[in-house]
């Protein structure tokens, strides 16, 4: 029986994935991943690595996610996926490296500096 184990992050979440064989069930944080991940567009993101590989049903997904908020979660379990998937079988990765998600999304959030009001904006210049 064959299983792997990876990570993926987003932003500020970390998703370890465990895949191995089965029927296709995907548990994130002991709960079942359409109640964890309520919305439609977040669940497409959970399958597309395995319907772009065509293994859909075919693995059991086991995740735990920490941190970041929903939808950097998603991106995470979604990237750990993606790279179990290529851990299986390396003949998956142009798949899906075509669809760039063995890519990690480098984009973080920009520190507050001092003497502004968020990252960038400052106060308001006032002449006189």
């Amino acid at each position: 029986m064959a299983t792997t184990n990876s990570l993926g992050r987003r932003k500020a979440s970390i998703a370890r994935v465990v895949l191995s064989e089965g029927n296709g069930t995907i548990t994130v944080n002991g709960r079942d991943s359409k109640e964890y991940f309520p919305i439609l567009l977040q669940q497409f993101k959970l399958q597309q690595p395995f319907k772009l590989t065509d293994t859909l049903g075919k693995y059991d997904v086991k995740v735990t996610v920490d941190g970041g908020g929903i939808t950097g979660q998603v991106d995470a379990v979604r990237l750990g996926i993606a790279r179990a998937l290529v851990k299986l079988d390396a003949e998956h990765k142009p798949k899906l490296k075509a669809e760039e998600l063995m890519t990690r999304d480098p984009r973080e959030v920009e520190r507050k500096k001092f003497g502004r009001k968020k990252a960038r904006k400052r106060y308001q210049f006032s002449k006189r």
